[in-house]
């Protein structure tokens, strides 16, 4: 019988001992950021009815959705007609009743809904959990990823907006990460395809201009005349799409383009107002209204967020926006939400190529305390528990094995501190302390190591 090839799915990943501390770091930021301002957790399962996930993101969206096949015989129900003709959509549709879910947004929609009763609104949530999605595997971009999102639900305020700009400043100030927060509003976008002619063409402008940084603007403009805009509606964008100006000469030359769109200036206002309450309490880092900012899900309405890394190549490290009735999809009617989304795994690359992770993150345990037997192991425990009791992080070689091999699992391991006791320190009721960075050893009582290790 052939050996099975060992391994896991691509887009996938196992996280080693120091990998996870250094995502815990990440997480604990955001979670205490978001924890400052008041928000609070919620978990959803995994899987969600396909049904509640299916076009919510949009028809390429839908395609990344990772279907969960039926329990026990799951062709039974299959209908043979579609079966013979290999319909995939029909076929998809039966074999199928659940998935893994998508994004953390439409979970959270589908469980206020679901809870509406227990919630006091306007509710702030925020969510850290992982999410799949179908995607083909490439650097920074994977098929299992953690969000961590955070949403205002039951509230048209733009403070919201404003608040999780702030938040989003906050949380990279502290993982030392140099960022720019691009905005746009989907209300600006709608107005653009008014002012040009084709109001109804919207999704097709909206994907094709997103993809500026990626393909340029000759290849965008090429994107929306095969979709059918008219050179004439193409040659309309242009002022827009190669403006590089400031935030006011921008706000200006959308003023004058949507007079025309009461839709289109209503974004415009919104824009504004969210520039002016973010300037009482200035940012750390970059806030651009980005025109070509268009995000691709379907259920953005108002503001959209994206924030990308000034020093590494990357796409968006975090992004999210305002959604005025995704809980109506539901049934609960006229909710506005507004959320952000941060994108920890790429996030950890990019403190990976910075080298940014704190040394803190690469050790764990603090002391080790060597074991030379019995005797030696009775006389040390007492005292880990010691240091254990107020928070100091220690453990006791398992088995009197040869110093050598001991030092040398202290070194592999980034323990800063060895210690240990001998038949002198024992009768001195004291300690050899040794440091594993400077080499340096003295013999010291618990209460002056307890000194060393916190000062």
């Amino acid at each position: 019988m052939a050996k099975e090839k060992s391994g896991i799915p691509k887009g996938t990943r196992d996280f080693n001992p120091v990998e996870i501390s250094r995502r815990e770091h990440i997480f604990d930021t955001i979670r205490e950021v978001y924890r400052l301002h008041g928000f609070r957790p919620i978990e959803t399962p995994a899987m969600e009815n396909l049904s509640t996930l299916l076009g919510k993101y949009g028809e390429e969206g839908d395609r990344l959705i990772f279907r969960i096949l039926n329990s026990g015989d799951f062709a039974s129900k299959v209908d043979d007609a579609d079966w013979n003709d290999k319909n995939s959509a029909r076929l998809s549709a039966q074999l199928s009743e659940k998935a893994l879910r998508y994004d953390l947004t439409v979970p959270f929609a589908r469980y206020v809904v679901q809870h509406q009763h227990h919630i006091t609104f306007p509710f702030k949530r925020y969510q850290i959990q992982p999410v799949w999605r179908a995607d083909r595997p490439q650097k920074g971009r994977y098929r299992e990823f953690y969000q961590c999102d955070a949403d205002v639900i039951g509230s048209d305020s733009l403070d919201n907006e404003a608040e999780l700009i702030q938040i989003i400043d906050k949380v990279f100030s502290r993982l030392n990460i140099d960022v720019k927060i691009l905005i746009n509003n989907r209300k600006i976008l709608a107005g653009l395809a008014e002012h040009i002619g084709f109001a109804d063409r919207m999704t097709d402008i909206t994907t094709a201009i997103d993809k500026m940084d990626k393909i340029g603007l000759e290849n965008v403009n090429k994107e929306m005349l095969e979709k059918g805009l008219t050179p004439e509606a193409v040659d309309k964008l242009q002022p827009v799409l190669q403006h590089s100006g400031s935030y006011k000469e921008k706000t200006e030359l959308l003023s004058g383009l949507l007079k025309g769109s009461a839709t289109g200036m209503r974004g415009v206002e919104e824009i504004r107002e969210v520039f002016d309450i973010v300037n009482v309490s200035p940012l750390h880092c970059d806030l651009e209204l980005d025109l070509c900012l268009a995000r691709g899900l379907n259920y953005y309405t108002g503001a959209i967020i994206e924030v990308k890394s000034t020093n590494v190549e990357m796409g968006s490290i975090c992004g999210g926006g305002r959604y005025d009735d995704l809980t109506g999809i539901f049934g609960l009617k006229g909710v506005s939400g507004v959320g952000i989304s941060f994108g920890a795994d790429r996030i950890y690359d990019v403190l990976q190529q910075l080298s940014r992770f704190p040394k803190s993150t690469a050790s764990f345990t603090q002391v080790l305390a060597i074991n030379f037997g019995k005797k030696e192991r009775d006389y040390c425990l007492p005292a880990l528990e010691d240091l254990r009791s107020i928070g100091i992080h220690c453990e006791m070689y398992p088995e009197p094995a040869k110093i050598k091999k001991q030092m040398q699992y202290a070194d592999k391991n980034n323990i800063p501190y060895v210690m240990m006791a001998g038949e002198k320190e024992m009768g001195d009721n004291r300690y050899s302390l040794k440091d594993m960075r400077s080499g340096d050893q003295e013999q010291l009582t618990l209460e002056q190591i307890i000194d060393v290790i916190v000062s």
